[in-house]
């Protein structure tokens, strides 16, 4: 999957694009007059340019000519993870990811003109609860089942049989934006005076702002970048100095910390899973930063102001 871009074309491909980080794209992506089409199960007409259609996301049938003589494909599919980590979901939420990027794969080795290049979501989390270790690419996987998920999400990927088609996965950090993604529980939560630490508090969080996303996204189409990069950020911050930020951009200077009996116990009230708050990933993206790529939006607390404001 390293084989050089061929001329572009104006259609992109957004597979699971009608979530928080696709929706931002398709937006950047019809304001530079793209085709824009967005595989999803639920297609629907829209009024703002963007063109829906159906998949499964398993699957190889009609949706898959529309990556014949696509400029670029972008795969997001996955099932959410902010769920109890059930045998059940936890199969679907590594079928979900894996079988979409097999979908792609297979539709892409159809095509007459494949795609130039395909863009794989993964995480950070492919390097597990890491404590304090910093984590680049290089980083060593982790073991547990978040890490399992991102490992079997890139086999699949790696063993894509597309040869015209350059391959670049972005393993993102938690992104942060107004419109979804985790912030505005996490706003909710604090106003509510539930914005305290989490656990120990020394667990990191790797972030980045959803414009940066959109960012590194459109600099992986248009440029040679390939393989696994970290889509986060220079400033990783622990959960004591980010919920502490947090309340600051809410107007809550205080709020009782949640120790891990307590997030253990309330995770099992409101069906999520402690590990995803209680663990975490301290990450540097050296990848990008050898690409010359420079981050918008650094800055925590006037990230967390200017979303929530």
């Amino acid at each position: 999957m390293t084989a050089p871009s061929a001329a572009p074309s104006s259609r992109i491909v957004i597979a699971g694009g009608s979530g928080f980080i696709g929706q931002a794209l398709a937006a950047r992506f019809i304001e530079r007059r793209h085709d824009v089409v967005v595989l999803t199960r639920n297609a629907a007409a829209r009024t703002d340019g963007v063109r829906e259609v159906v998949w499964d996301g398993r699957t190889h049938s009609d949706w898959a000519t529309e990556l014949d003589g696509a400029a670029a494909v972008i795969n997001l599919t996955g099932k959410s993870v902010n769920s109890r980590h059930t045998d059940k979901n936890r199969r679907e939420i590594i079928s979900s990811r894996v079988d979409s990027v097999r979908a792609i794969a297979s539709a892409i080795a159809a095509s007459d003109a494949p795609p130039p290049v395909w863009v794989q979501a993964s995480a950070v989390g492919i390097y597990g609860n890491a404590g304090d270790t910093l984590c680049d690419e290089s980083a060593p996987h982790g073991s547990d089942f978040m890490a399992e998920v991102c490992v079997q999400w890139e086999e699949a990927f790696r063993a894509a049989l597309t040869p015209a088609t350059r391959g670049v996965v972005l393993r993102f950090g938690v992104v942060l934006g107004r419109e979804g993604g985790a912030l505005p529980m996490l706003a909710r939560l604090a106003r509510l005076g539930l914005g305290g630490t989490v656990g120990s508090g020394r667990q990191y969080i790797s972030w980045i702002h959803r414009d940066d996303v959109v960012a590194v996204v459109q600099r992986a189409l248009g440029s040679r970048m390939v393989g696994p990069y970290n889509a986060c950020n220079h400033v990783p911050e622990t959960n004591a100095s980010f919920m502490k930020r947090l309340r600051k951009a809410v107007h809550r200077p205080w709020s009782p910390p949640a120790p891990a009996f307590a997030v253990k116990l309330g995770s099992y009230v409101i069906g999520v899973e402690p590990s995803v708050a209680l663990g975490g990933q301290r990450c540097i993206p050296r990848r990008l930063d050898e690409e010359g790529f420079v981050f918008g939006h650094e800055n925590l607390s006037e990230s967390l102001t200017r979303l929530i404001g």
